[in-house]
């Protein structure tokens, strides 16, 4: 089926630029460095450039809203401990909010990310995400 094999592979580069998002996965998540993706998508210097200024460009905003969501979750996680739904009611559309922000903000960037490349390039790209991301989930053949 067209659409669900098109949001798999969006969901996998998704997963992959995601990895940029936390500066521990930074290095594990920066394809454009990775030497398999250089050689099999033909990167030129400008196209690696252009994404490392992107990644570097969103960073600070993606930390910002990670730590918000993470503020928030917390002060929900207080809320529930107080056993009174009210509080927990009114408070998720915070949550949710930050969460939207964060994946909207993810998702644009990697909408910057995807138009760096050619067609071909980014045909290839998913084919490398969904082989990468088989390996890590343990399923299918590498």
């Amino acid at each position: 089926m067209k659409v669900s094999k098109n949001f798999a592979r969006v969901t996998a580069a998704v997963v992959l630029v995601a990895c940029c998002a936390a500066p521990a996965f930074a290095q594990r998540g920066k394809w454009w460095q990775d030497d398999r993706f250089r050689k099999e998508l033909v990167l030129t210097e400008e196209q690696g450039a252009r994404l490392e200024e992107i990644f570097q460009t969103t960073q600070p905003k993606l930390r910002e809203y990670m730590r918000a969501l993470d503020r928030a979750e917390d002060e929900l996680d207080r809320r529930i401990e107080q056993g009174d739904d009210a509080p927990v009611v009114e408070y998720v559309g915070v949550v949710e909010a930050a969460r939207s922000e964060l994946n909207k903000t993810r998702t644009l960037m990697l909408l910057r990310m995807r138009r760096t490349l050619t067609a071909d390039q980014w045909a290839k790209f998913t084919a490398l995400a969904d082989q990468r991301n088989r390996g890590r989930s343990g399923g299918g053949r590498r």
